[in-house]
């Protein structure tokens, strides 16, 4: 039977570990992961930049998205190999952001809403496939052959 311990020593676990770490060292990795976190802290203090904070249900939904974003991008940037599996959440955050103001009940559609939701949302979702598109570089295309 094996342990939970023996398969934190087994050297394919070690080796996946080192290549997380390398591939998130990398400038690409670092300037995704940073404009994630910095695009996330925007969605939740946009209703008062773009002046829609007395929209309550759609300053309250940025609010709660824009720092899920920033913790996705601080996740990524301190543990990418921990939180590689729930990458794909950022663009589909991006997508909810571009729509969220037309879905929301009540009349969230005005033009700061608009322009800044899908501005921001635009930007979170290439964010976000670019940084899924890191994780298969990350996971896979860092070298899988096996050393010998």
């Amino acid at each position: 039977m094996t342990h939970p311990a023996d398969i934190e020593r087994h050297p394919d676990i070690a080796e996946m570990r080192t290549r997380y770490e390398l591939a998130a060292a990398s400038p690409t990795a670092q300037a995704l992961d940073g404009l994630t976190v910095l695009s996330g802290l925007y969605l939740a203090i946009s209703p008062w930049i773009a002046g829609f904070s007395g929209l309550v249900p759609i300053t309250v939904n940025n609010l709660i998205t824009g720092l899920a974003v920033a913790a996705l991008g601080i996740g990524f940037a301190l543990a990418f190999g921990r939180t590689h599996g729930i990458a794909w959440i950022a663009p589909v955050i991006g997508v909810w952001t571009i729509i969220s103001p037309w879905v929301i009940a009540g009349r969230m559609e005005t033009t700061p809403a608009i322009v800044s939701n899908v501005v921001v949302g635009a930007v979170i979702l290439v964010l976000g496939l670019a940084t899924l598109g890191l994780a298969g570089t990350r996971a896979g295309g860092m070298g899988m052959r096996r050393r010998r």
